[in-house]
């Protein structure tokens, strides 16, 4: 059967319309656990450069003004209304050289600005690790603490840190205490500053990690996509992970957008060999949104018409979009 026989997408503004998708005839909700708030003025001048170099005309000649917009709590919901996103997760991140700093506590106002509607990923600095680790645990903990705060974001390539450094597994010792997911991105990236290394990038470098923590759960954020080249990357061993590991989940966001699947076949290939895998109930939605207008909405209906051309049964696809996501989290599956 054709994908757009069985598989209708709502992507409307709320105001006008209930939330959600359509999905072989079933309305179900959407958790998108991948939102980035920020701040024009905390991101690195190359990164700055890089950014801009993307914007299309004439949002181009103003790039401090089109983020601004989009990348507010305002402009986040906006996008999600216009997606039909019920609830989204904020993520922040410490990474000063690469993509730039999005506060424990700027996340902490942004979820409070909207609890019905956002949740919120707490992170910490690693750049001075051996003088103010004990520090930034401390930092992260009571981040954690915080209304709203249901995980961890960790990003080693823009952080530039190895993912098997035995000096921060302390922070997944944290997550498992607190029972606070750690969401990891892991592939290349196309930032300026980025450590591009296997040892930065490649989750196969994660295995010493997850084995020894069985009490923390990881999520393998962009399925090791390999920005740089636009191919799959490191697919076949988060499957592998996943597999293998009952404390791994995995997220394919971004790496179906269209500058980095400009086809959609690489996302088609992520979501089909995902479900082979028997992984149906491993996979949390997300975005990587917002970078532009539309671009939450867009994100959505390329993964939906991803899971209709791998054969995703409604009851997979509900699990994909928020099932597996309040599973994980322990929170409540948004009501349409």
């Amino acid at each position: 059967m054709r994908w757009s026989s069985l598989v209708v997408v709502a992507l409307v503004s709320c105001a006008d319309e209930e939330l959600g998708v359509v999905y072989a005839g079933e309305r179900m909700p959407v958790i998108d656990m991948h939102l980035h708030p920020g701040d024009w003025d905390s991101i690195p001048p190359e990164t700055k450069e890089f950014l801009s170099s993307r914007f299309p005309f004439p949002i181009d000649l103003r790039p401090d003004k089109a983020a601004g917009g989009v990348l507010s709590p305002a402009g986040i919901l906006d996008e999600m209304d216009r997606a039909g996103v019920s609830v989204g997760t904020l993520l922040a991140i410490y990474a000063p050289r690469t993509v730039g700093i999005a506060a424990n506590e700027a996340v902490i106002a942004d979820v409070a600005h909207e609890p019905r509607r956002f949740y919120g990923l707490a992170s910490l600095r690693v750049d001075r690790w051996n003088e103010d680790g004990a520090e930034q645990l401390a930092a992260l903990r009571a981040a954690l603490m915080a209304p709203g705060m249901i995980g961890i974001k960790l990003a080693h390539a823009h952080q530039q840190f190895r993912m098997d450094d035995p000096r921060f597994f302390a922070i997944y010792a944290l997550a498992a205490e607190l029972k606070k997911p750690v969401y990891l991105h892991t592939g290349t990236s196309p930032f300026p500053g980025t450590a591009q290394e296997p040892a930065y990038t490649d989750p196969a470098y994660l295995e010493p990690a997850i084995a020894a923590h069985p009490g923390a759960i990881f999520i393998l954020g962009h399925l090791g996509y390999d920005f740089e080249n636009r191919r799959p990357g490191a697919l076949a061993t988060c499957i592998d992970l996943a597999k293998r590991f009952d404390n791994v989940y995995l997220e394919p966001s971004a790496l179906g957008s269209k500058g980095s699947d400009p086809t959609g076949e690489n996302l088609k290939q992520a979501m089909a060999s995902m479900r082979a895998a028997g992984l149906t109930d491993r996979i949390i939605y997300g975005s990587d949104g917002p970078q532009s207008p539309g671009f939450v909405a867009e994100y959505l209906e390329r993964t939906v018409a991803a899971m209709a051309a791998a054969d995703y049964s409604a009851a997979e696809a509900r699990a994909v979009l928020a099932g597996n996501f309040a599973r994980v989290f322990a929170v409540p599956e948004p009501e349409l």
